[in-house]
């Protein structure tokens, strides 16, 4: 993606034009779902960052500096207002039924379950592990792997200008990152 022409889009819509607005949301529309899905929101709550995000465009049209970064501007925004859902999600406390006492049953014996409940642990250990290792690298190889862990990936244009990096750097970085993080998991026992 050519950020020449993206800052002229932006400056364009900026002053506007309505057609240089549309373009710029189907050009940098894949970052911004990238950087949504890589949070892993529920659809319902994807489908509202991506549109607080470019919300959050439209009200700052006139105080982006640099227009040309607009990309890298947008999944910023989109990574923090993600996060801001993620918080706010933490905070709720669900509440169930208070008369279930050993809740809902799936139609499993006992055993089922407690071997259900045994793997579930033991997968969430895993992932709390991973990303406590993820939490140690470096804050680039953190932006860069959250992006690109999207599903679908995105192509290198848009992480180039999404994160200000040169295309032909990404793939050799992104190998130095995740060799990184597979040490870092070695470290602790993990393979």
């Amino acid at each position: 993606m050519d950020r020449d022409a993206t800052g002229a889009l932006f400056r364009a819509a900026a002053e506007g034009d309505a057609a240089a607005w549309k373009a710029l949301v189907e050009r940098l529309a894949p970052l911004v779902w990238s950087v949504v899905r890589a949070h892993g929101l529920s659809d319902a709550d994807a489908h509202e960052v991506f549109q607080t995000t470019w919300f959050r465009l439209a009200q700052h049209l006139t105080r982006i500096r640099e227009p040309e970064k607009v990309g890298s501007w947008l999944a910023s925004t989109a990574r923090h207002e993600s996060l801001k859902v993620i918080r706010a999600a933490r905070r709720e406390s669900p509440v169930g039924d208070p008369w279930l006492l050993d809740g809902p049953s799936a139609g499993g014996t006992p055993e089922e379950a407690v071997l259900e409940a045994e793997e579930a642990a033991t997968h969430a250990e895993r992932v709390r592990r991973l990303w406590a290792a993820f939490g140690e690298l470096s804050e680039a190889c953190r932006r860069l792997l959250r992006v690109l862990m999207a599903t679908p990936p995105p192509a290198y244009q848009e992480v180039s200008a999404a994160l200000g990096v040169p295309v032909g750097s990404i793939g050799p970085t992104r190998l130095r990152c995740l060799r990184r993080l597979r040490a870092l998991l070695s470290e602790r026992g993990e393979s």
